[in-house]
């Protein structure tokens, strides 16, 4: 085996999350190794990414500091300046709407890996020692720091070590940290479609029985057939439904689809294949074990109803950056046992008040019986009548 040192991070995983916490680390100067099992594929404009986020306005703040969201606007994103949430079960819709918010956008719509690729394109100049092909099989740690060995028989030595390798997280595993999990019983299916009415830079949401269903406005590029219709759902759906609505054929589908939206927008057509992926809540026991830090979803998986879990991934990574500063600043150790256990109880509080948030209201609108259901919709109603209240769910949800 060999070893290589002079290394003051090891980051486990590539993804969105990952590739800016070695990105962020490497631009506040540390020796930082990324260990990632398959370079992602290039962003190309002719094929779209089903994996869409609603990506808020601190995280493009970051992207911008860290040099990356230049790159991203040169992909593909599309500005959402409003939002519209609204119960199938009756009551008034809550709306935010940028201009009143005194905001250009409330936030972009962007594909995964249009953020991904913006990122590796500037870990190498960056100074990140990528190792890819690679995975991490070994772990020991003591009061010196990691030693991290790798499928290749290197092995890495640092101060730190970083699992953001996903809620599946090898790392996490060989630092014994164990997880409570949640199943929901649903899927979300996911597809791009083209609706009848325009989207008008609206992210829609309706809440049914069975889940809510929610379109994203999405960049067409120009394509006159699907002009300012084009968008990405996310359909919240009991297992056996969402299997079945997947296999459907296109008209059933679309069909169904318009029901759920309950016509807002008219009919829809299929523009892509469909996806289903399983939904679950999944919180990590701790964020830290000694000195492997958690980050993302390998701390942290939540219901995509609220599309904050690429956002909440990467308000991890911005809480790291100041707890890198501020012990700089002071002339301090990035591995100090306290400032790390303040980090890592500050993130795993605010990322489990988060998760049973999104859980809960997922549950108080999922479900057909007769209080909720006559007094959810007017929830909606009375908060998008209150400006102070639909303020601070705005300002909460965009990180500012």
């Amino acid at each position: 085996m060999s070893r290589r040192g002079a290394l003051d991070v090891v980051v486990a995983g590539g993804g969105v999350v990952g590739a800016a916490t070695a990105l962020m680390l490497a631009r506040e100067g540390l020796q930082v190794a990324l260990v990632e099992p398959k370079a992602p594929a290039p962003w190309q404009r002719e094929v779209r990414d089903l994996r869409v986020y609603a990506f808020a306005p601190d995280n493009a703040a970051l992207f911008g500091e860290l040099g990356a969201w230049a790159g991203v606007l040169a992909s593909r994103v599309q500005p959402y300046r409003r939002m519209q949430v609204w119960d199938a079960a009756g009551g008034d819709a809550l709306a935010f709407e940028a201009d009143t918010l005194g905001q250009p956008q409330l936030g972009w719509i962007i594909e995964n890996n249009a953020l991904v690729d913006a990122l590796w394109r500037l870990l190498a100049a960056a100074g990140v020692r990528l190792h890819c092909p690679a995975r991490i099989e070994t772990l020991q740690q003591d009061e010196a720091g990691v030693r991290v060995g790798l499928d290749d028989g290197l092995v890495l030595e640092a101060k730190l070590a970083i699992a953001a390798d996903g809620g599946q997280s090898a790392l996490r595993t060989l630092a014994g940290i164990g997880t409570t999990r949640h199943d929901y019983h649903q899927q979300g299916v996911v597809a791009f479609v083209a609706s009848e009415q325009p989207h008008r830079d609206t992210c829609w949401q309706r809440f049914l029985t069975t889940g809510p269903v929610a379109l994203l406005p999405f960049n067409d590029d120009g394509d006159a057939d699907v002009r300012g219709r084009l968008g990405s759902i996310v359909w919240t759906l009991p297992d056996a439904d969402a299997q079945r609505l997947r296999d459907a054929e296109p008209a059933q589908f679309e069909e169904a689809l318009a029901g759920a939206f309950g016509g807002e927008l008219g009919g829809f057509r299929l523009q892509s294949a469909r996806a289903a992926f399983p939904l679950q809540r999944q919180l990590a026991a701790t964020h830290l074990a000694g000195r492997v830090l958690l980050l993302g979803d390998a701390a942290h998986v939540v219901h995509p109803l609220a599309g904050q879990g690429v956002n909440l991934g990467l308000r991890d990574v911005a809480a790291l950056r100041d707890h890198v500063r501020a012990a700089k600043s002071r002339g301090g150790d990035i591995a100090s046992p306290t400032r790390l256990a303040r980090w890592a109880r500050g993130r795993r509080s605010e990322n489990t008040v988060n998760a049973h948030a999104f859980e809960t209201i997922n549950r108080v609108y999922s479900n057909d019986t007769l209080l909720p259901t006559l007094l959810r919709g007017h929830a909606l109603g009375l908060a998008g009548k209150l400006p102070p209240l639909s303020r601070a769910l705005w300002r909460h949800a965009a990180g500012v």
